[in-house]
């Protein structure tokens, strides 16, 4: 999610005004979504605001903060620079101490920080501590430890809300579907993560208590604040369920089948030879009727009572040795060896939760692949989650990783906004959502990733009060979330064998992840993977026509090698180009395996007439939706590249694409969709076309309003209906002749003229035209001309 510009943009109008406040206050906001280098550039802005601020404070009250003799001189100056502690504030909110106290920076340093007192607006205390328990468990003040490093290493000073377009909808119980429903598609192949400790087991009765399970965690929870949702009480249709039984597990996969599940990767507790919590997976091993793929995942931690697999308080403990490595891969080759196990390219998935806590994992890897050479297995396909680092798969000698979410996400802490309902609440609050804006745009590592969603979690059932919970989600989110996930993979994965994306869980429901149904939400979670899925067909069904306007045969190039999966969908591109230009563009679409038709016309209407030209063909060859794009480059201006690069990440995106998708079939009075920044007022560039456009309305016998709330898409790059273009066509009213040959003109022709009138005609025929909305960015290049 890019808002990064628009703020900054806004911030530094802001800076020149001279509201330095605003200012500092807005980069903020930019810094929280900037990438690469424009983080260090936004940080120099900050900086030399603040230093800007501190002048002026310096100038209004030079002698207001006097240095407590003990302070290091170095750290009073900054403080003083940084203008975080407010005389007055105190003053204000501690009247008491500011009577008795002589020099109030010494005492909120050495007593007002360990009451939790704050300096200022600037900075609040406890958020800081509870935010950085690093800073808290070495006993260092806070406030000194921001001023001196904290703010270089990017902590927040106070509660930062977190910014998003997603809005959670009340969330609603959804029943099951009928038997009679169709059967739900499996485009992509969704695997859930298991959990196994539904039974017990005579370890877990030791520790814990007899008869525990899972379900001894969960039933007793209850809310940590206002609107916290605990208990999760599993629905009637499955109760608090038995995994001995096995009706358990057949009703469990009955679920998974409807609603398009694709396989379940079993947790698997492996300890020197010692098996834990095994049975579930070896009874459906044995009973071949319980037909539905599985993989494993060695959950390779320490186990401990404090549930983290830290090493404290250790119950059962790994101990790695090369007789251990081939115990392993022995005892779990009957599952591989199962034709019900999920296979890459003919090789068994083996996940490892924890590969760095191997003493050499790559040595492990080469035993376990000889054996498995030697054994009748051959080879196996290695991933691992990224719960706990980011690393190449390949450091490893792995064939891929997944993402695990919301492992090691760095979520933004809503915790300042809960309401707690007992003092002792330690746990950490965060928003859901963020992992929803990070799929949007999502990035490529450069090795094999495969995604992975989360519904929900909240693992107080088992913490306390001193769980970590994750607010702001509900199914509707989740599916635009799974929707991403799905979209993305199909573009990017050639190999139907890694069309896979896992979901983290299937039924962990002391964690409070689980697609399984619960009495508040029904089915709503499982509704949302077959929507996705639903979607996904519809996209891959639906007959879409690229259209392509080449005038620049390597930005041509450019696209083409963007557009790979209009492979995967019903498509066919759309080349239109100038005579002189056809060869060369031949030559360039010969070397892609799609659906090319190459369309010359004489070069006049920018890349206004061969569209409208190509459009019958278009609908008579029943495409429903078109993308048009056109090989920019607006010679004119210094940000013409960057404008035809924000452009193409927006309408070249198979997600973008498919979720624009969902909204055409939700909208029927949707004609087009903007990228977003591109959706202009009339009223705000009307350029040199005013006197055009009047003759269009005309011609098309629309009276033109003066206060008409009229929008046009700037640089006539959109998804569209194709219905609305032959309406628009049919009229029978564009005559090449009228069209202006091109000269290089950057306005005032016909075809700047139809750019703008396109807006007129959906609003005159009571359709609507909107933007993907995924960036919250206005006319990102067009200025203001009335």
């Amino acid at each position: 999610m890019q808002k990064s510009p628009s703020h900054l943009k806004k911030a530094n109008a802001l800076f020149r005004q001279k509201k330095l406040e605003e200012a500092e206050e807005v980069y903020q906001k930019a810094l929280q979504n900037a990438e690469g280098p424009l983080i260090d550039a936004i940080f120099f802005n900050i900086e030399y605001t603040r230093k800007k601020l501190r002048e002026e404070v310096k100038q209004a009250n030079p002698n207001a903060l006097k240095k407590p003799d003990w302070l290091d001189k170095e750290v009073f100056e900054k403080i003083v620079d940084l203008a975080l502690f407010d005389i007055s504030f105190y003053e204000k909110k501690y009247p008491e101490i500011a009577k008795s106290e002589k020099n109030l920076l010494a005492h909120y340093l050495t007593k007002g920080v360990k009451e939790g007192l704050d300096p200022s607006e600037k900075f609040n205390t406890k958020y800081y501590i509870n935010e950085n328990p690093d800073v808290a468990s070495a006993e260092i003040n806070p406030f000194i430890h921001y001023v001196t490093s904290g703010r270089h290493e990017g902590r927040f000073a106070k509660p930062t809300p977190y910014i998003t377009k997603y809005k959670p909808e009340p969330k609603q119980y959804i029943p099951r579907i009928k038997d009679s429903a169709k059967k739900t598609p499996q485009i992509i192949k969704p695997i859930c993560f298991y959990l196994p400790q539904y039974h017990a087991i005579p370890e877990n009765d030791k520790w814990w208590g007899a008869g525990f399970t899972e379900w001894t965690n969960v039933k007793p929870a209850r809310p940590q604040y206002k609107g916290h949702y605990q208990p999760h009480i599993p629905h009637d249709d499955i109760g608090y369920y038995n995994l001995l039984s096995s009706d358990a597990q057949k009703k469990q996969i009955e679920i998974a089948k409807q609603y398009g599940v694709g396989g379940f990767c079993y947790y698997l507790y492996w300890f020197s030879g010692k098996r834990l919590l095994e049975k579930p997976l070896d009874n459906m091993l044995a009973d071949p009727t319980i037909d539905f793929p599985f993989c494993v995942c060695w959950a390779n931690e320490n186990w401990s009572r404090r549930w983290d697999g830290l090493d404290h308080d250790l119950l059962m403990v790994q101990d790695y040795s090369e007789e251990d490595d081939i115990a392993f891969i022995e005892n779990i080759s009957k599952y591989l060896k199962d034709k019900r196990y999920i296979k890459i390219d003919n090789k068994p998935l083996i996940l490892i939760y924890r590969p760095n806590l191997f003493p050499d994992m790559r040595a492990t890897v080469k035993r376990w692949r000889d054996w498995c050479s030697e054994n009748g297995i051959g080879e196996i396909y290695l991933a691992y989650p990224q719960s706990f680092e980011h690393v190449d798969p390949a450091v490893y000698d792995f064939d891929a990783a997944l993402e695990f979410p919301p492992n090691n996400s760095n979520p933004p802490s809503i915790t300042n906004e809960v309401t707690p309902t007992n003092e002792a609440f330690y746990s950490k609050v965060y928003d859901w959502r963020v992992l929803l804006d990070r799929s949007d745009n999502y990035k490529d590592p450069g090795y094999t990733l495969f995604r992975s969603t989360n519904p929900s979690w909240d693992n107080t059932a088992r913490k306390k009060n001193k769980g970590i919970i994750f607010e702001n989600n509900c199914p509707k989110l989740f599916e635009k979330y799974l929707t991403n996930a799905f979209s993305e993979t199909l573009a990017r994965r050639e190999n139907e064998d890694e069309r896979i994306v896992f979901i983290n869980a299937w039924n962990e429901w002391a964690e409070g992840a689980h697609l399984e149904p619960d009495k508040k939400h029904g089915y709503a979670w499982l509704q949302a993977v077959r929507n996705s899925q639903l979607s996904l067909r519809d996209a891959c069904n639906t007959k879409l026509a690229i259209v392509i306007h080449a005038f620049y045969t390597d930005v041509l190039e450019e696209i083409l090698h963007e557009i790979q999966w209009a492979k995967n969908i019903e498509s066919s591109i759309y080349i239109t180009t100038p005579h002189e230009k056809k060869k060369d563009v031949e030559d360039v679409a010969s070397h892609f395996s799609y659906k090319i038709f190459v369309r010359a016309y004489e070069n006049k209407g920018r890349d206004v007439l061969p569209f409208l030209k190509t459009i019958p063909e278009i609908a008579e060859n029943n495409h429903e939706f078109l993308i048009k794009i056109h090989t920019k480059k607006s010679l004119h201006r210094a940000d013409g590249d960057n404008w035809r690069k924000d452009l193409y990440s927006q309408l070249l995106s198979f997600p973008k694409y498919v979720r624009g998708l969902i909204d055409f079939r939700n909208e029927k009075d949707l004609v087009l969709m903007s990228p977003d920044g591109s959706l202009v007022p009339i009223s705000y560039y009307w350029g040199a076309n005013e006197e055009n456009v009047l003759k269009l309305c005309e011609k098309y016998q629309i009276k033109f309003s003066r206060d008409g709330h009229y929008k046009f898409i700037a640089g006539t790059m959109f998804v569209a209906r194709v219905s609305f273009f032959k309406e628009l066509v049919d009229k029978e009213y564009i005559l090449s002749d009228d069209f202006d040959r091109e000269a290089g003109q950057v306005d005032g022709t016909l075809a700047h003229a139809y750019e703008r009138f396109f807006g007129i005609f959906a609003y005159e025929k009571s359709k609507k035209i909107t933007s993907f909305g995924y960036q919250e960015k206005e006319f990102s290049y067009a200025e203001k001309t009335i």
